[in-house]
This record gives C-alpha cells, structure tokens and sequence, in this order.
C-alpha cells in the first residue's frame, strides 16, 4: 500500500478519532484561549487553527460555513456549566479572529513547559493564542554555568576525598606497632 504525498501525524490513532481530536483541541483553544497537551499534538492543532482564524478574519458567510462545516460546532458553557447562549464559531468570529486583523500568521504559539504527563513520560507544552496582550513569561536558560558549579564541586569533593585518604595513610604509618 502506498502513502506518498500524505500529510500530517498520525498520532497512533485511526482517521476518525485523529480528526474528531483535531477538532476538540481546536474547539477548546478557542474556547479558553490556551491548551496543555503533548508536542505533536500541539503542532497538527496549531495548524488547523491557524487556518482556521484566517478564515475567520475574512467574516463572510461563506467563510462561516466553511469553519462550521470542518469545526463541528458546539456550544460554550461557563464555570457551573450552564450554557452562555453562543457558539465556539460565534466567539471565533466576535471575538478571536478582530484581534488579530493586523497580523498576517503566526495566531497561536507553544511554549514547551517542564512538566511530563504521569502516564507515558511525554513532554508537556501549551499552545495558546498569541495575543498582544498575554507576553511568553520566563527567563533565559542558564545551564552553562549551572554545569560550571556542578563540575566545581565535584572537583572540590574529590579533591577533599584526596586529602582525607593520605591524611589516612599517614596516621597509619606513623602508628607504633602494638605488642602482641
């Protein structure tokens, strides 16, 4: 069987469950702004959304039905679980898609975290819509000179285990022998 020119992961599940989580995770992106999951999962997310914002910004009714026709909409529901009276489709043209009318790509973005999940080990990250408003926080990795200090106490332990071990000789051969 042949799979060339075939796009995008597989994520080690069949084509109905891939799209219909494609689909959840694009829907919850819009819907809270950001989403913690794995790092491929992230990336194949990223690109339907982004896809789907620039659709979005167009506003048009066939632009809509486009959106609705890949998103399968579903209604939003606030912190006790009520429902709010709109859609996801409805926030994604109301409300994600003008703010980002300057900007021609580049809506959402993933900042690798450094928490694993419990089960599997997997690496963590969130995918969150770029907004002007939300900064990336955090600071420059230093691990240059963490891995300096890390070698100089080593250093300094043995060198420590060095002068202990002759100060052990020498004690020893400096001993009287005692008479038996």
């Amino acid at each position: 069987m042949s799979s060339h020119m075939i796009r995008g992961r597989q994520l080690s599940r069949d084509t109905e469950h891939r799209t219909a989580m494609r689909r959840n995770l694009v829907q919850s992106l819009f819907e809270h702004g950001k989403v913690r999951t794995t790092m491929p999962k992230a990336k194949e997310v990223r690109a339907m959304a982004e896809k789907l914002i620039t659709l979005a910004r167009t506003g048009t009714l066939n632009a809509r039905r486009k959106v609705i026709s890949l998103l399968n909409d579903r209604r939003l529901v606030d912190e006790e679980q009520e429902f709010t009276g709109k859609t996801v489709v409805q926030k994604l043209f109301d409300e994600v898609a003008p703010k980002f009318n300057g900007r021609s790509g580049g809506y959402t973005r993933i900042i690798k975290t450094s928490d694993f999940r419990i089960g599997d080990g997997g690496n963590v990250v969130l995918l969150q819509l770029a907004d002007q408003t939300v900064a990336p926080t955090g600071t420059a990795r230093r691990s240059a000179g963490l891995r300096r200090k890390r070698n100089e106490r080593k250093h300094e332990f043995a060198s420590q285990a060095l002068k202990s071990a002759k100060t052990e000789k020498t004690t020893e051969a400096t001993k009287p022998a005692e008479p038996a």
